[in-house]
């Protein structure tokens, strides 16, 4: 029986995971994106896998497109995968005079399905990437078809008016360059997080760790922190939630919200607070998953997606959360 979110040791972890997978497989693009205001031409490295309509994933903080290495086989029987590395993350430009606030980085994801000839597709995000698809369907309804947002934060959080302090102090900077330099792997490894930790592997540790070893994966990662996890532009998205609920607008684009019971990293109370707000989505509780679904608990969170992706224009979107959770 698998104890949830205990990490083993780094010492231990496997060359290769436990489960094979296809990221390897899948072609890798580059494309330059016009990232018009507050952006530069920026290169994204994209990775392309299956056939049919375009589907669009966005990966999270910290990690990139290798974080849906598990779903590229089933979603790709169905739907073309177009999975980018966000800029300053992965193999992607990270344009470090560019503006990292939400908004800005929304309109970059909107460019980039420009670039890619896919505007309107249907987009599924994983936390940070969720957040992000949701503020771009609110600017811009007519870029996303239907959205999946995997356990997105979105919410404002006193963690967060912390973590802005604190990277408001002198020198914290140079900490933290120092904390992940000192050994970027095991960084990596401690910081991300799993309901069953197994899944986890040196393979794993260099796609997410090695990046942030350069000096723009760094930097890239420390704007993230800084401009684009913030409370205020919580607060902001928020209240467009609210106003929409007020005059009964409802989301701009058939929404599916879906949450792990459990999970350290992103607090499953934000998916019961965008429930309320948004009270037509679609909303799905996973268990004994992680807000990383899409890796440990692929099969039930594909099943979900595809059920919601192809349901009917018209069909009723909502689903009651536990008792024990309800919004």
């Amino acid at each position: 029986m698998v104890t949830p979110f205990r990490q083993g040791r780094f010492a231990d972890l496997p060359e290769r995971p436990i489960r094979p997978h296809r990221f390897f497989d899948t072609e890798p693009r580059e494309v330059t994106v016009d990232g018009g205001q507050g952006w530069p031409a920026t290169r994204a490295h994209v990775r392309v896998y299956g056939a049919g309509p375009p589907l669009l994933l966005i990966h999270g903080l910290m990690t990139t497109s290798y974080s849906w290495r598990y779903v590229f086989e089933p979603l790709g029987r169905h739907y073309t995968c177009y999975a980018p590395d966000l800029p300053g993350a992965g193999r992607s430009e990270a344009a470090l005079a560019a503006d990292y606030r939400p908004h800005s980085l929304a309109r970059w994801i909107g460019r980039l399905q420009a670039a890619l000839s896919i505007p309107g597709c249907d987009v599924i995000g994983n936390s940070m990437g969720g957040y992000l698809a949701m503020v771009l369907a609110l600017a811009r309804p007519k870029a996303i078809g239907r959205l999946v947002n995997l356990h997105s934060p979105g919410v404002p959080e006193l963690r967060l008016t912390a973590l802005r302090a604190a990277l408001r102090l002198p020198g914290s900077k140079r900490v933290l360059r120092g904390l992940i330099a000192r050994d970027p792997l095991r960084w990596a490894h401690r910081n991300v997080h799993y309901y069953d930790e197994s899944f986890k592997s040196l393979e794993e540790a260099h796609e997410y760790g090695d990046p942030l070893a350069t000096h723009d994966g760094f930097e890239g990662f420390f704007k993230y922190l800084s401009e684009t996890m913030l409370n205020g532009p919580m607060q902001a998205f928020q209240a467009e939630l609210r106003e929409r609920q007020r005059y009964r607008l409802g989301f701009p684009v058939p929404l599916m919200l879906a949450y792990a019971e459990q999970d350290p990293v992103v607090p499953p109370l934000i998916g019961t607070v965008l429930a309320r707000r948004v009270p037509d989505a679609h909303f799905v509780w996973l268990r004994e998953a992680s807000h990383f679904a899409h890796v440990d608990a692929t099969e039930r969170f594909v099943d979900a997606v595809i059920a919601f992706l192809e349901l009917p224009a018209r069909a009723p979107r909502s689903q009651s959360a536990p008792a024990s959770q309800a919004p």
